[in-house]
């Protein structure tokens, strides 16, 4: 583990463990990632019918916050974790995660969804996965994939509980009141873990910063870099063009509100297991072919969505699917510190974030051109998703075994 004190009081002191981290990490990704992320698209087809809105125009908020926010402030982000450590970031992050959430439920007009998706986005680069893996990248070494697992439960299980919890809600409140709400839970559930985080010293942080912090030149110099950015960015952009539009897709086949929340919500139950199950075996064999093995998960499952219907076939995608979503976001990270080092991680993560950022938006109004304006349907989109994990996995494929 490494020594640099992140946390107030004694060593001893509860706060300053490792379960602490872990804690902290966990409801993060819970809320911002879980609740803010994978709970605005339960609400797309709500605005779809109130607005009138195209499935193209609904997901275009996801790309216009995520390619503003993500060239301008992901390398930012990861600089100033590196240097001064995640607190203030964290909490900005929620307070900005929350604020969109409530913000967009109120939005009636094109103007307002896009600046409050940019507050969406903010959260997400400010207090997300950036944040989280440094927590975890410090503060565990020789666990530090099951650890990593561990705190990434908090996706599944917030992106497991919202449809559930937004469909309760909407019922009962209507749709702009249930988005409300979900806004304050987010910083109700993450803000009070985030506040007694304790930032590096200037001291510690200089020093650190002499010894051992790798410029971020060698690191742009170094040709497995593109190919771990690349990589994640296909398999990523695969991910988020089937998340962004699963819900609509079950909409079209007639499920119910109750039903598509039902589905949604084991996708996420699924990942669970997959974040489990891949950080076990990033720690016992090389990370390399765990992510390839993710990548290949994800091409194989997307093709469920295209055969003639069965009996059970969306849960059988759902679970195939699912495990593929639980580790996929997990592995990059993992990676990104066995080749370059975990002092250079904030900075490594926040550009690569930027790239799967521009991906994981890009590629679902992708999808939602090609379902409008080609084939009025998904097989279309859904082939090039299939191509694009698959893309993704030959890409990582190239990378060195790296020591763990």
């Amino acid at each position: 583990m490494n020594n640099t004190k992140l946390l107030s009081g004694s060593s001893v002191d509860s706060r300053s463990s490792q379960s602490y981290i872990l804690a902290t990490a966990f409801l993060a990704l819970f809320a911002i990632v879980g609740f803010a992320y994978y709970g605005i698209p339960f609400f797309y087809d709500f605005m779809t019918k109130e607005f009138g809105w195209s499935r193209a125009v609904v997901t275009s908020g996801n790309a216009v916050g995520k390619l503003l926010v993500g060239p301008l402030f992901g390398f930012l982000a990861g600089w100033m974790i590196d240097r001064y450590g995640p607190r203030k970031l964290m909490m900005t992050g929620v307070l900005m995660a929350g604020t969109a959430l409530i913000g967009l439920s109120f939005s009636s007009s094109l103007w307002t969804f896009y600046l409050f998706y940019i507050f969406n986005a903010l959260g997400y680069v400010f207090g997300g996965p950036l944040p989280c893996q440094v927590l975890i990248s410090r503060w565990f070494d020789k666990n530090r994939g099951k650890a990593m697992g561990i705190a990434y439960l908090g996706i599944g299980t917030g992106g497991a509980l919202v449809p559930l919890i937004s469909a309760a809600l909407e019922k009962n409140l209507g749709w702009h009141l249930a988005m409300t709400t979900l806004g304050v839970l987010v910083i109700v559930i993450a803000f009070p873990m985030a506040f007694f985080i304790k930032d590096s010293t200037k001291e510690s942080t200089e020093k650190v910063d002499k010894q051992t912090m790798i410029p971020i030149s060698t690191i742009l110099r170094n040709p497995n870099f593109y190919l771990l950015a690349i990589g994640s960015m296909c398999s990523i952009g695969a991910v988020g063009g089937v998340g962004q539009h699963l819900k609509l897709y079950l909409r079209d086949l007639d499920f119910t509100q109750s039903q598509a929340a039902q589905v949604m919500s084991f996708v996420l139950l699924s990942s669970l297991a997959g974040r489990v199950l891949m950080g076990f075996l990033a720690d016992i064999i090389n990370r390399k072919y765990v992510m390839i093995l993710i990548y290949m998960i994800v091409a194989c499952a997307i093709p469920l969505l295209l055969i003639p219907d069965f009996s059970g076939r969306i849960y059988i995608f759902a679970i195939i699917f699912g495990i593929g979503l639980g580790g996929d976001y997990m592995i990059i990270p993992l990676i990104a510190g066995d080749l370059f080092g975990v002092r250079a991680l904030g900075r490594t993560m926040g550009i690569i974030l930027v790239a799967d950022g521009i991906a994981e938006s890009l590629f679902p109004m992708l999808v939602g051109a090609l379902y409008n304006d080609v084939s009025k349907s998904y097989a279309t989109g859904f082939i090039v998703l299939i191509c694009l994990a698959t893309l993704g996995a030959l890409i990582v494929s190239f990378l060195p075994k790296t020591k763990q």
